[in-house]
Protein backbone atom coordinates (compact mmCIF):
# COMPACT_ATOMS: atom_id res chain seq x y z
CA UNK A 1 0.00 0.00 0.00
CA UNK A 2 1.42 3.39 -1.03
CA UNK A 3 2.12 5.95 1.63
CA UNK A 4 0.26 9.20 1.00
CA UNK A 5 1.91 12.59 1.09
CA UNK A 6 1.87 14.18 4.51
CA UNK A 7 0.07 17.50 4.87
CA UNK A 8 3.14 19.24 6.24
CA UNK A 9 2.96 22.97 6.77
CA UNK A 10 5.78 25.01 5.16
CA UNK A 11 7.34 25.96 8.49
CA UNK A 12 7.30 22.33 9.59
CA UNK A 13 9.23 20.97 6.63
CA UNK A 14 12.55 19.56 7.73
CA UNK A 15 15.59 18.43 5.81
CA UNK A 16 15.75 14.67 5.96
CA UNK A 17 19.34 14.48 4.80
CA UNK A 18 22.54 15.40 6.57
CA UNK A 19 22.62 19.18 6.96
CA UNK A 20 26.35 19.14 6.16
CA UNK A 21 25.52 18.07 2.60
CA UNK A 22 25.67 21.31 0.60
CA UNK A 23 26.43 20.17 -2.93
CA UNK A 24 23.57 19.60 -5.30
CA UNK A 25 23.43 16.56 -7.53
CA UNK A 26 24.22 18.60 -10.63
CA UNK A 27 27.55 19.72 -9.21
CA UNK A 28 28.23 16.28 -7.78
CA UNK A 29 28.09 15.00 -11.37
CA UNK A 30 29.63 17.87 -13.35
CA UNK A 31 31.82 19.51 -10.70
CA UNK A 32 35.09 18.28 -12.20
CA UNK A 33 36.36 16.77 -8.95
CA UNK A 34 37.87 13.75 -10.70
CA UNK A 35 38.70 12.67 -14.24
CA UNK A 36 35.29 11.14 -14.92
CA UNK A 37 33.48 14.24 -13.67
CA UNK A 38 35.74 16.43 -15.79
CA UNK A 39 34.93 14.24 -18.80
CA UNK A 40 31.21 14.79 -18.19
CA UNK A 41 31.75 18.53 -17.76
CA UNK A 42 33.69 18.67 -21.02
CA UNK A 43 30.86 16.77 -22.72
CA UNK A 44 28.36 19.31 -21.40
CA UNK A 45 30.53 22.21 -22.56
CA UNK A 46 30.94 20.69 -26.03
CA UNK A 47 27.20 20.09 -26.35
CA UNK A 48 26.38 23.67 -25.40
CA UNK A 49 29.02 25.27 -27.61
CA UNK A 50 29.16 22.86 -30.57
CA UNK A 51 32.83 22.17 -29.92
CA UNK A 52 34.79 18.92 -29.94
CA UNK A 53 37.34 19.15 -27.13
CA UNK A 54 38.64 15.75 -26.04
CA UNK A 55 41.37 16.65 -23.55
CA UNK A 56 39.99 17.13 -20.04
CA UNK A 57 43.13 19.07 -19.18
CA UNK A 58 41.78 21.87 -21.38
CA UNK A 59 39.48 22.64 -18.43
CA UNK A 60 40.69 24.50 -15.36
CA UNK A 61 38.20 24.50 -12.49
CA UNK A 62 37.88 27.98 -10.93
CA UNK A 63 34.86 27.43 -8.66
CA UNK A 64 34.79 29.72 -5.62
CA UNK A 65 33.97 27.66 -2.55
CA UNK A 66 31.52 29.06 0.00
CA UNK A 67 30.63 32.19 -1.96
CA UNK A 68 28.91 34.39 0.59
CA UNK A 69 25.92 35.32 -1.58
CA UNK A 70 24.98 31.76 -2.56
CA UNK A 71 23.17 29.72 0.09
CA UNK A 72 24.00 26.32 -1.39
CA UNK A 73 27.14 25.40 -3.29
CA UNK A 74 25.31 24.87 -6.55
CA UNK A 75 27.71 26.82 -8.74
CA UNK A 76 30.57 25.70 -10.96
CA UNK A 77 33.06 27.81 -12.85
CA UNK A 78 35.93 26.88 -15.16
CA UNK A 79 38.35 28.25 -17.73
CA UNK A 80 38.66 26.91 -21.26
CA UNK A 81 39.76 28.51 -24.55
CA UNK A 82 40.46 31.86 -22.85
CA UNK A 83 36.85 31.95 -21.72
CA UNK A 84 35.49 31.74 -18.19
CA UNK A 85 32.20 29.89 -17.73
CA UNK A 86 29.83 29.94 -14.79
CA UNK A 87 27.32 27.10 -14.62
CA UNK A 88 24.56 27.28 -12.04
CA UNK A 89 21.83 24.80 -11.28
CA UNK A 90 18.44 26.08 -10.09
CA UNK A 91 15.03 24.55 -9.46
CA UNK A 92 13.50 28.01 -9.86
CA UNK A 93 14.20 30.68 -12.45
CA UNK A 94 14.13 34.33 -11.42
CA UNK A 95 14.99 37.59 -13.19
CA UNK A 96 17.71 38.49 -10.67
CA UNK A 97 20.17 35.92 -12.02
CA UNK A 98 22.22 38.45 -14.05
CA UNK A 99 23.07 40.40 -10.90
CA UNK A 100 24.02 37.20 -9.05
CA UNK A 101 26.27 36.26 -11.94
CA UNK A 102 27.84 39.72 -12.02
CA UNK A 103 28.69 39.41 -8.30
CA UNK A 104 30.26 36.01 -8.86
CA UNK A 105 32.24 37.02 -11.93
CA UNK A 106 33.66 40.06 -10.13
CA UNK A 107 35.24 37.66 -7.65
CA UNK A 108 36.49 35.37 -10.41
CA UNK A 109 38.11 38.31 -12.19
CA UNK A 110 39.75 39.49 -8.97
CA UNK A 111 41.37 36.07 -8.64
CA UNK A 112 42.37 36.10 -12.32
CA UNK A 113 44.02 39.54 -12.12
CA UNK A 114 45.88 38.61 -8.93
CA UNK A 115 47.22 35.39 -10.50
CA UNK A 116 48.38 37.22 -13.61
CA UNK A 117 50.07 39.86 -11.46
CA UNK A 118 48.77 42.57 -13.73
CA UNK A 119 48.38 46.26 -12.93
CA UNK A 120 44.87 47.59 -13.41
CA UNK A 121 46.17 51.14 -12.94
CA UNK A 122 48.76 50.91 -15.70
CA UNK A 123 48.58 52.27 -19.23
CA UNK A 124 48.45 48.82 -20.85
CA UNK A 125 45.03 47.22 -21.29
CA UNK A 126 44.57 44.07 -19.21
CA UNK A 127 43.07 41.23 -21.24
CA UNK A 128 40.60 39.02 -19.37
CA UNK A 129 38.74 35.80 -20.29
CA UNK A 130 35.37 36.22 -22.01
CA UNK A 131 32.48 35.54 -19.60
CA UNK A 132 29.68 33.03 -20.20
CA UNK A 133 26.91 32.48 -17.66
CA UNK A 134 24.48 29.56 -17.97
CA UNK A 135 21.79 28.52 -15.49
CA UNK A 136 20.53 24.95 -15.82
CA UNK A 137 16.89 24.82 -14.77
CA UNK A 138 15.18 21.61 -13.67
CA UNK A 139 12.24 22.94 -11.65
CA UNK A 140 8.69 21.65 -11.85
CA UNK A 141 7.18 24.84 -13.30
CA UNK A 142 6.84 25.21 -17.06
CA UNK A 143 9.71 27.10 -18.68
CA UNK A 144 10.97 27.65 -22.22
CA UNK A 145 13.88 25.54 -23.44
CA UNK A 146 16.08 28.66 -23.56
CA UNK A 147 15.42 32.00 -21.88
CA UNK A 148 17.67 35.07 -21.67
CA UNK A 149 17.73 37.28 -18.59
CA UNK A 150 19.46 40.66 -18.91
CA UNK A 151 20.85 42.97 -16.27
CA UNK A 152 19.35 45.99 -18.05
CA UNK A 153 15.86 44.63 -17.31
CA UNK A 154 16.64 45.26 -13.64
CA UNK A 155 17.56 48.93 -14.07
CA UNK A 156 15.20 51.39 -12.39
CA UNK A 157 15.32 53.63 -15.45
CA UNK A 158 15.18 52.16 -18.95
CA UNK A 159 18.64 52.13 -20.50
CA UNK A 160 18.53 52.65 -24.25
CA UNK A 161 22.28 53.13 -24.59
CA UNK A 162 23.00 49.36 -24.39
CA UNK A 163 26.34 50.29 -22.84
CA UNK A 164 25.92 48.18 -19.71
CA UNK A 165 24.75 44.60 -20.00
CA UNK A 166 25.16 41.23 -18.33
CA UNK A 167 23.24 38.18 -19.47
CA UNK A 168 22.20 34.94 -17.84
CA UNK A 169 21.03 32.17 -20.16
CA UNK A 170 18.58 29.75 -18.55
CA UNK A 171 18.62 26.28 -20.12
CA UNK A 172 15.76 23.92 -19.30
CA UNK A 173 17.28 20.48 -18.64
CA UNK A 174 14.10 18.72 -17.60
CA UNK A 175 13.41 15.44 -19.39
CA UNK A 176 11.86 16.15 -22.81
CA UNK A 177 13.36 19.63 -23.11
CA UNK A 178 16.37 20.60 -25.22
CA UNK A 179 16.41 17.12 -26.72
CA UNK A 180 19.32 17.83 -29.08
CA UNK A 181 21.45 19.09 -26.19
CA UNK A 182 20.68 15.98 -24.13
CA UNK A 183 21.36 13.77 -27.14
CA UNK A 184 24.81 15.36 -27.50
CA UNK A 185 25.53 15.02 -23.76
CA UNK A 186 24.51 11.62 -22.37
CA UNK A 187 25.48 12.53 -18.76
CA UNK A 188 22.97 15.39 -18.92
CA UNK A 189 20.34 13.03 -20.33
CA UNK A 190 20.95 10.51 -17.54
CA UNK A 191 20.71 13.27 -14.96
CA UNK A 192 17.38 14.49 -16.40
CA UNK A 193 16.01 10.93 -16.37
CA UNK A 194 16.85 10.53 -12.70
CA UNK A 195 15.23 13.85 -11.76
CA UNK A 196 12.12 12.89 -13.76
CA UNK A 197 11.94 9.57 -11.90
CA UNK A 198 12.03 11.30 -8.52
CA UNK A 199 9.20 13.63 -9.54
CA UNK A 200 7.25 10.73 -11.00
CA UNK A 201 7.41 8.95 -7.65
CA UNK A 202 6.26 12.07 -5.79
CA UNK A 203 3.36 12.56 -8.20
CA UNK A 204 2.36 8.92 -7.55
CA UNK A 205 1.98 9.76 -3.85
CA UNK A 206 5.24 8.20 -2.70
CA UNK A 207 6.94 9.94 0.18
CA UNK A 208 10.05 11.92 -0.70
CA UNK A 209 12.28 9.20 0.77
CA UNK A 210 10.47 6.47 -1.20
CA UNK A 211 10.57 8.47 -4.44
CA UNK A 212 14.31 9.13 -4.15
CA UNK A 213 15.06 5.51 -3.25
CA UNK A 214 13.00 4.24 -6.20
CA UNK A 215 14.74 6.66 -8.57
CA UNK A 216 18.19 5.68 -7.31
CA UNK A 217 17.36 1.98 -7.71
CA UNK A 218 16.12 2.67 -11.26
CA UNK A 219 19.31 4.59 -12.08
CA UNK A 220 21.42 1.72 -10.78
CA UNK A 221 19.47 -0.91 -12.73
CA UNK A 222 19.70 1.16 -15.92
CA UNK A 223 23.39 1.88 -15.31
CA UNK A 224 22.81 5.62 -15.66
CA UNK A 225 26.04 7.63 -15.58
CA UNK A 226 28.06 4.43 -16.00
CA UNK A 227 27.66 3.14 -12.47
CA UNK A 228 27.88 6.51 -10.71
CA UNK A 229 24.60 5.97 -8.85
CA UNK A 230 25.72 2.56 -7.63
CA UNK A 231 29.11 3.82 -6.49
CA UNK A 232 27.73 6.91 -4.73
CA UNK A 233 24.31 5.63 -3.67
CA UNK A 234 24.38 7.02 -0.12
CA UNK A 235 25.70 10.44 -1.16
CA UNK A 236 23.29 10.76 -4.09
CA UNK A 237 20.38 9.83 -1.84
CA UNK A 238 21.37 12.38 0.83
CA UNK A 239 21.92 15.14 -1.73
CA UNK A 240 18.63 14.39 -3.51
CA UNK A 241 16.63 14.38 -0.28
CA UNK A 242 18.09 17.73 0.69
CA UNK A 243 17.58 19.23 -2.76
CA UNK A 244 13.99 18.12 -3.25
CA UNK A 245 13.04 18.96 0.33
CA UNK A 246 14.43 22.46 -0.18
CA UNK A 247 12.55 22.80 -3.47
CA UNK A 248 9.31 21.70 -1.78
CA UNK A 249 9.91 24.19 1.03
CA UNK A 250 10.57 27.05 -1.40
CA UNK A 251 7.48 26.22 -3.44
CA UNK A 252 5.34 26.08 -0.31
CA UNK A 253 6.67 29.42 0.85
CA UNK A 254 5.84 30.98 -2.53
CA UNK A 255 2.35 29.50 -2.42
CA UNK A 256 1.93 30.70 1.14
CA UNK A 257 2.91 34.21 0.02
CA UNK A 258 0.31 34.09 -2.77
CA UNK A 259 -2.41 33.07 -0.32
CA UNK A 260 -1.40 35.86 2.06
CA UNK A 261 -1.66 38.35 -0.81
CA UNK A 262 -5.13 37.08 -1.76
CA UNK A 263 -6.31 37.34 1.83
CA UNK A 264 -4.87 40.83 2.23
CA UNK A 265 -6.69 42.00 -0.91
CA UNK A 266 -9.96 40.47 0.34
CA UNK A 267 -9.62 42.32 3.66
CA UNK A 268 -8.94 45.62 1.84
CA UNK A 269 -12.02 45.12 -0.36
CA UNK A 270 -14.15 44.30 2.68
CA UNK A 271 -13.05 47.48 4.47
CA UNK A 272 -13.81 49.50 1.33
CA UNK A 273 -17.27 47.95 1.18
CA UNK A 274 -17.91 48.93 4.80
CA UNK A 275 -16.71 52.50 4.40
CA UNK A 276 -18.25 53.21 1.03
CA UNK A 277 -21.58 51.39 1.31
CA UNK A 278 -22.04 51.17 5.11
CA UNK A 279 -22.05 47.38 5.02
CA UNK A 280 -21.72 45.56 8.32
CA UNK A 281 -18.33 43.93 8.98
CA UNK A 282 -19.99 40.50 8.96
CA UNK A 283 -21.63 41.10 5.58
CA UNK A 284 -18.51 42.58 4.03
CA UNK A 285 -16.31 39.76 5.28
CA UNK A 286 -18.70 37.14 3.94
CA UNK A 287 -19.10 38.92 0.60
CA UNK A 288 -15.35 39.28 0.05
CA UNK A 289 -14.47 35.90 1.58
CA UNK A 290 -12.18 37.61 4.11
CA UNK A 291 -11.57 36.52 7.73
CA UNK A 292 -13.85 38.59 9.99
CA UNK A 293 -11.18 39.06 12.65
CA UNK A 294 -8.76 40.47 10.05
CA UNK A 295 -11.46 42.84 8.76
CA UNK A 296 -12.20 44.10 12.27
CA UNK A 297 -8.48 44.51 12.94
CA UNK A 298 -8.07 46.56 9.74
CA UNK A 299 -11.01 48.75 10.71
CA UNK A 300 -9.51 49.47 14.12
CA UNK A 301 -6.25 50.52 12.50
Amino acid sequence: MKETKSQTLPNEIHLNANRKVKDRLFRLIFGGKDERSKTWLLSLYNALNNTEHTNINDIEITTIENAVFITMKNDLSFLIDSEIHLYEHQSSVNPNMPLRGLHYFSQLYQVWVARQKTDLFGETIVKIPNPHYVVFYNGSKKQDDIKKFRLSDMFIKEDKSLEFEWTATAVNVNFGHNKLLQKKCKPLYDYSVFIAKVREGISNNLSLEQAVKAAVDYAINQNLLDGFFREHKAEVTAVSLTEFDQELYDNCRREEGKQEGIEEKAVEDAVLLIKKYNATPETAAEEMKAPLDKVLEALNK
